[in-house]
């Protein structure tokens, strides 16, 4: 008789689903996943950092600067008149309660100066405020000045920024904006004044031009007695540049009158400056009048043109003229930068007044 197997009970696993997997570490990705996501987050920083470098190249970017980390006194500035106590109170005002809310424009410099390794080309009055705010309230918020670091092709493109700037923002007067062309002429910036009114001016009217022109003249003679020469109003100035250039005396005469009076005001200033000019005005009508009938009286005075000689050597010094004198052959050359076709101009009328 066959034996009978014993049958064992159910075991209670039988039926259900295979035990979950022994906890294991994280699963390693493929190897082509791995190398192609560390190549797309490569790719990825490498366009961050060139659009920040491009950003920061193109002036682009903003950054926080110490304060002692620029120079003001990069560019021969085109504002001769400083704020006064009412309009920097203004200015520090709205820097308390807003902040900065305009960046200025600087330049890195090639050799830095000090803690300075920035130039200042816009927002000297900004950087200013923020020197006064910190130094009277101690605090961190006014420690540093937001500012674009741009980077100017040569000089002549930094002039034209820190003029342009100040065209919009600033009031100038005619005569700071002569000042600047005479002072980047006598920089190297510019080999002229023709091409320096050109360069720093272009965005301006001819007729602005011409007038931003004929106060460049006042600034050789004048610049060093003038006191107020900013308060000039552009009939005056256009006055006085007509005399300086038509009679070589007129500067001398007027330099004189104004180191005798030393004048305290704006105001005092322009009555010398308008009472010389009318004086001279009369003296020139009474020359050009016609000849009365009686023949003893005397012969009119010719009409003095061109410059006297510290004026002329100080354009041939700031124009970087050379003039050299051949006796053998009897000829004057004058060579350089300054040479154009206004220097001949002058030249011929002067020798006609000889």
């Amino acid at each position: 008789m066959a034996k009978r197997k014993r049958l064992t009970p159910a075991q209670n696993g039988f039926l259900q689903a295979e035990p979950a997997a022994t906890a294991r570490g994280p699963i390693s990705p493929a190897p082509i996943a791995q190398v192609a996501g560390e190549t797309s987050a490569n790719a990825a920083l490498a366009e961050l950092s060139d659009t920040l470098r491009t950003a920061r190249a193109e002036g682009r970017m903003i950054e926080a600067l110490p304060l002692d980390a620029v120079d003001d006194a990069h560019l021969v500035r085109d504002r001769m008149i400083q704020p006064d106590d009412e309009e920097m109170e203004a200015l520090m005002t709205s820097l308390r309660a807003r902040g900065q809310q305009t960046p200025i424009e600087v330049v890195t410099l090639p050799a830095p100066k000090g803690p300075a390794r920035y130039g200042l080309i816009s927002g000297w009055r900004r950087l200013g405020a923020l020197r006064r705010l910190h130094a009277a309230d101690q605090d961190d918020r006014f420690a540093t000045v937001q500012a674009r670091i741009i980077s100017p092709a040569d000089a002549q493109e930094a002039y034209v920024a820190m003029v342009e700037e100040n065209e919009i923002r600033a009031a100038l007067s005619l005569y700071e904006k002569g000042r600047i062309a005479q002072r980047s002429v006598h920089e190297g910036v510019y080999p002229t004044p023709r091409a320096a009114l050109r360069g720093l001016f272009g965005s301006v009217s001819r007729s602005r031009r011409s007038k931003i022109g004929s106060f460049l003249t006042l600034v050789e003679p004048l610049d060093r007695v003038l006191r107020f020469p900013a308060a000039i109003p552009e009939k005056l100035g256009l006055g006085l540049a007509k005399a300086l250039q038509e009679d070589h005396q007129f500067g001398s005469k007027l330099g004189a009158r104004l180191r005798e009076a030393l004048p305290e005001t704006a105001e005092a200033e322009l009555k010398i400056l308008t009472g010389v000019l009318r004086d001279w005005t009369r003296a020139q009508t009474a020359d050009t009048a016609p000849e009365t009938a009686s023949l003893t009286s005397p012969a009119p005075r010719p009409r003095l043109s061109g410059l006297d000689s510290d004026s002329i050597t100080r354009r041939l010094t700031e124009s970087r003229i050379e003039a050299r004198f051949d006796p053998e052959a009897a000829r004057i050359e004058l060579t350089g930068g300054g040479v154009d076709a206004d220097l001949f101009a002058a030249l011929q009328g002067w020798l006609k007044s000889r």
